[in-house]
């Protein structure tokens, strides 16, 4: 089964779940296929596979019905199946931050490591580098950004942001960009909520994660506040990509992220700056410590 199936298959279950449908609706087969915007047979393909499920049950010459409660529904976890570029993306990120991999390397290094086609590799490479996590070097090869590579940087970096973020709230020139504070609203209630965080690609998930500490940090009034959480940002970037295999742990941000935002919106910048203060606590404990110490190269 392809992968846009297993994207197909999730669109539906998000609709069936928004609509409160209960054991025994039909699911018309037309009806899917423009509610997704596809053609039926790929439509057909996504409610089969539901079918594979246990989720729908398929009636001869009557189509799909749904077989699931809600209960069910709402643990079902379609993951997608990855592809060879998120397979070789991961694995790179991985070593890198257990210290497998060196600080710089060459194309034909890797290629020999991983034992892929060049092809392939340039796709990688060029990903992480868009990703922010890689550089190209002015002659061969490529190197990854800066990082924090230790448990003391880790700690050390915490109770940096700990002392300035929760402050950054309470500066006389404070200001609240409304526009701003609703979209990243939205974005976080879109993350919260959403069915199958597995499949939300990591960039997403840490640009809205470190967009977020920015924007606060604009709110300020104060650039050096908004530098030093931009350039905490950047070290961070890698580690965090490692981090996001607890995805119970993305979930739990958001819902901390929404009461700051909320606390904010209705004016109350103390109880912002202490939630702000409780959500780094929550989120130092959470960090991924087993790839630190990375090996210095």
């Amino acid at each position: 089964m392809s992968r846009s199936s297993y994207r197909l298959a999730n669109q539906i279950l998000d609709f069936v779940r928004d609509a409160r449908f209960g054991p025994g609706h039909h699911l018309r087969e037309q009806h899917v296929s423009e509610m997704l915007g596809v053609s039926r047979t790929p439509a057909r393909a996504a409610l089969s596979l539901l079918e594979k499920q246990g989720i729908l049950e398929s009636r001869k010459n009557q189509g799909f019905f749904l077989k699931a409660g809600p209960q069910e529904l709402h643990a079902v976890d379609m993951e997608v199946p990855t592809t060879a570029e998120q397979d070789l993306y991961a694995k790179i990120v991985d070593e890198r931050l257990s210290g497998k991999l060196n600080e710089s390397f060459t194309q034909s290094e890797i290629a020999r490591r991983y034992e892929v086609d060049r092809a392939l590799l340039q796709k990688v490479l060029t990903q992480l580098e868009n990703d922010g996590l890689l550089s190209r070097n002015s002659g061969r090869g490529w190197t990854f950004q800066p990082t924090i590579d230790s448990q003391i940087a880790l700690r050390s970096s915490y109770d940096f942001r700990k002392t300035i973020e929760p402050a950054g709230i309470l500066l006389d020139t404070f200001q609240v960009d409304s526009v701003a504070l609703e979209k990243a609203r939205r974005q976080h209630l879109f993350l919260e909520a959403h069915p199958n965080i597995g499949t939300v690609r990591s960039t997403l998930l840490f640009e809205t994660d470190a967009q977020f500490h920015e924007m606060i940090a604009e709110f300020s009034g104060n650039n050096f506040f908004v530098q030093a959480i931009q350039q905490q940002n950047r070290m961070r970037r890698l580690l965090e990509f490692g981090g996001y295999a607890n995805r119970r742990r993305v979930k739990d941000w958001c819902r901390e992220h929404l009461k700051i935002l909320d606390a904010i919106g209705s004016g109350d910048r103390r109880a912002a700056a202490q939630l702000m203060a409780e959500h780094l606590n929550a989120a130092f404990r959470a960090a991924p410590k087993k790839h630190l110490d990375i090996a210095r190269s």
